[in-house]
């Protein structure tokens, strides 16, 4: 098949929304008991009270409904996104970004497997820090054309960026929309077992940086050389730099220890691009004008996380969200300890196409599994290690992640093309993970 031929993003999320509709008829209707947890204030799943309820299948005009529901459920994320690419290109007008990706470029001539190091570490830990996925949307234009002055294909751009950040956000000991709620739900400390998921954590991004680097050393493309090389860099374009990276370090302060959300996120970088179009000398209106021009560029990948939206919307209502999740689970309890554990990992897998929030599937799962693993005998550090390895990893290729298809339709790539370089690279990181489960079973984690 020729990749022109392959569907676009827009056509394959359309094509999970149809398919859900679809198993709304065909999927048994059911639903777990839910009650509010006192602690987080969240709606936790009661273990053991599925039950089959009234079948509720979506028709064809309520799937159709469900796509301005996902753009408005997603509306605050949506605005991020606009936000922060506006501000990208405000920065990229001023100059600052050529003349920072210039004089990055030219200490790097000879050195650019370090280039894709810190770029990878820098991404990886914004992964670990907080989750870091939606937001590398906004950044892969300046990606893109910082790689191709070290002689890196678009795939190379996105693996260091949304990619080092997936393995950071899955191996993470203190994400708070992963391990964090999953350690939650489970009952757990937060912060327990840090030691051993730190240790898994180094092994995954370095085997990861290691297979990137590799790739883009046998798969190199001209370096773009339109522009010549200048290792200077203005004092204007220090400053405007030195803003964005503090607009980012209080970004990750705000996550962290203020409780913001993408809300608090937006308004920070709108106002950082106002700033620094001023301090770049674009006056009022060549500031809006960016801003405009970001709009236009990222309105495409808003649309995208809004239609990955619909697709748990429509399954919800068709009330055959928990089925899948008894189904996938409940046969697990009658395999040896091992194998149990493994399963749940690739469960997890499995049922973040359809649930692809990872927060959402912690929420959703992790109750039912901690009352699995006591019935089984396994440690519940291992049943959210199967969380972790198994659904937040996958957020590498399913096509129903709204930031991976925003990133690859940004990048010009299509998704069978993206699908093909990550798909074994992935299994061999949850290789990995699923070793580190079964270390993890033997010292008794």
């Amino acid at each position: 098949m020729k990749i022109k031929s392959f569907p676009n993003a827009l056509v394959i999320l359309m094509a999970f929304i149809l398919f859900a509709g679809f198993l709304t008829w065909v999927i048994p209707a059911g639903q777990y008991t839910r009650e509010l947890d006192p602690i987080t204030g969240q709606n936790i799943v009661v273990p053991k009270s599925y039950q089959k309820t009234t079948p509720a299948p979506v028709s064809i005009l309520r799937v159709f409904l469900s796509i301005p529901e996902g753009l408005i459920q997603r509306s605050d994320l949506i605005v991020l996104i606009l936000l922060i690419g506006g501000c990208f290109v405000v920065v990229e007008k001023t100059g600052a970004f050529k003349e920072g990706i210039n004089y990055a470029s030219s200490k790097l001539q000879g050195k650019e497997e370090l280039g894709l190091i810190i770029v990878g570490l820098l991404f990886a830990a914004g992964g670990v820090l907080y989750g870091l996925q939606e937001e590398v949307i906004a950044m892969i234009p300046i990606l893109l054309i910082f790689s191709k002055r070290l002689g890196y294909n678009p795939l190379v751009t996105i693996s260091v960026s949304h990619g080092a950040a997936v393995i950071g956000s899955a191996f993470s000991p203190m994400n708070p929309f992963g391990v964090s709620i999953a350690l939650s739900a489970a009952e757990l400390p937060l912060l327990s077992g840090s030691l051993f998921r730190i240790v898994v954590m180094i092994i995954a991004i370095c085997a990861w940086l290691a297979m990137i680097i590799s790739y883009g050393n046998k798969n190199k493309i001209e370096k773009d050389t339109s522009q010549d090389f200048d290792a200077t860099i203005s004092g204007r374009s220090i400053i405007i730099l030195g803003i964005l990276g503090v607009t980012f370090a209080l970004m990750i302060y705000g996550l962290l220890a203020l409780d913001w959300g993408f809300n608090e996120m937006a308004a920070e970088f709108f106002i950082a691009g106002l700033v620094m179009g001023l301090i770049g000398k674009l006056g009022v209106n060549g500031t809006s004008e960016a801003y405009i021009e970001g709009f236009k560029e990222m309105i495409f990948a808003s649309v995208i996380v809004g239609f990955a939206q619909s697709i748990s919307i429509v399954l919800k209502e068709g009330m055959i969200m928990d089925s899948i999740v008894y189904g996938l689970f409940t046969p697990l309890q009658y395999l040896p300890k091992t194998v149990s554990a493994i399963g749940m990992m690739l469960s997890q897998a499995v049922l973040h196409i359809p649930i692809p929030s990872y927060s959402g599937q912690a929420i959703l799962t992790m109750p039912i599994l901690s009352s699995l693993s006591d019935l089984i005998g396994l440690s519940r550090q291992v049943c959210v290690l199967a969380y972790q390895y198994g659904a937040i990893l996958m957020d590498m290729i399913i096509p129903t992640n709204g930031a991976i298809m925003a990133i690859i339709a940004l990048a010009g790539v299509s998704y069978d093309q993206w699908f093909r370089f990550a798909f074994i690279r992935t299994m061999v990181i949850m290789g990995i993970g699923g070793a580190a489960i079964i270390i993890a079973i033997i010292i008794g984690l």
